[in-house]
């Protein structure tokens, strides 16, 4: 019984095989197949860079690429790395509660409070960028600041 249902459970997933180029494949093969599939010259000679990205364009071809959510939410991230913003858009995490609450957490017998703003945390008169930096000014250790004031994911609405 098991086996079948493996089995009919492996039937169901789709699975991508990149392509497989022999090792004498020259690159130039390779940016050519580049330029088809991207529309651009490849930036580089390596091999397995382009091998890399020629099946990971070759896989969103034939299954989709990421989402729109998923584009606007790297895109976000990116921006935040580089410490440039070009959106207008904050990344939210949907753990954070709504502008105004307040969290108290009760540590060591000392009750803290923590009030959610739009863009951080305020905690003792001092604005944080996220809970953990306050949970860890709090107990002196490294926490996971969602955890240390006991929210959890919120289920998405259907």
């Amino acid at each position: 019984m098991r086996a079948a249902r493996s089995k009919a459970h492996a039937l169901k997933w789709p699975t991508f095989a990149p392509p497989q180029w022999p090792s004498f494949t020259p690159p130039l093969t390779l940016k050519a197949e580049w330029e088809r599939l991207l529309g651009s010259a490849a930036p580089n000679n390596s091999r397995a860079f382009l091998e890399a990205r020629i099946a990971y364009r070759l896989q969103e071809l034939t299954y989709g690429g990421p989402d729109h959510e998923t584009r606007r939410m790297l895109d976000l991230l990116a921006d935040e790395v580089e410490g440039v913003s070009r959106r207008k858009n904050q990344i939210a995490d949907p753990r954070n509660p709504v502008a105004g609450t307040r969290l108290i957490r009760e540590w060591n017998g000392v009750e803290h409070t923590i009030t959610v703003l739009k863009d951080g945390f305020e905690w003792q008169g001092r604005k944080y960028k996220s809970l953990s930096g306050i949970a860890r000014e709090i107990t002196g250790v490294r926490w996971n600041g969602y955890r240390f004031f006991g929210l959890q994911v919120r289920p998405r609405e259907v």
